[in-house]
C-alpha cells in the first residue's frame, strides 16, 4: 500500500496551487492533494468537504484536520514513506498543513505560489510535525 501511495503522490508533482482544488494537473491545495491521492486509491472521497478558509492563521476550525485524519487514517509512528503527515505552521495552533511522505526524509505537498512539490523534511519542517498516519488497507475495494 505504501508504494502505491508514494507512486500516486508523485503523479501530482507540478500540479499548480489552487485553494480548495483537488484536480490532478489542474490545481490543488495541500488537502486537495491528499483527497486526490485518496480518490485514486479508494475511488471516492470519504465524505463531502465543507468550505474552509485559505488563511491558515485563523483558529476557528479548531483541530478539524487532525480529527479528520484520526477518523479516516491509521495513527502511526513516523514520519515514514507512504504516510500522511500533518504540520503545525504556528506554535500553539492546530495542524493547518499536510503532505505525503515519499521517503523517510522527503514529502510532497502543495505550496501557495509554487504548487505541488517534493521537499526535504529538514529541521524546520520536522519540528512542525503534528502527526503521522498510515493510509488504511483496502477492504472490499474501499477503505474503512
Amino acid at each position: 500500500m505504501k508504494a502505491r501511495v508514494v507512486s500516486e503522490a508523485r503523479r501530482w508533482l507540478g500540479t499548480p496551487y489552487r485553494h480548495q482544488g483537488a484536480a490532478l494537473g489542474a490545481g490543488c491545495d495541500c488537502l486537495g492533494l491528499v483527497r486526490g491521492v485518496w480518490r485514486a486509491l479508494y475511488a471516492a472521497d470519504p465524505e463531502p468537504l465543507p468550505p474552509y478558509a485559505a488563511d491558515w492563521r485563523r483558529n476557528d476550525a479548531r483541530d478539524a484536520l487532525e480529527v479528520a485524519a484520526e477518523r479516516y487514517f491509521v495513527p502511526a509512528r513516523g514520519p515514514k514513506a507512504g504516510q500522511l503527515v500533518l504540520f503545525r505552521l504556528m506554535r500553539k495552533y492546530p495542524a493547518r498543513h499536510c503532505g505525503i511522505m515519499v521517503a523517510d526524509d522527503r514529502f510532497i505537498h502543495a505550496q501557495e505560489q509554487i504548487g505541488v512539490v517534493e521537499a526535504y523534511l529538514g529541521e524546520a519542517w520536522a519540528r512542525r510535525v503534528a502527526g503521522c498516519f498510515d493510509f488504511p488497507e483496502m477492504s472490499g475495494g474501499n477503505a474503512r
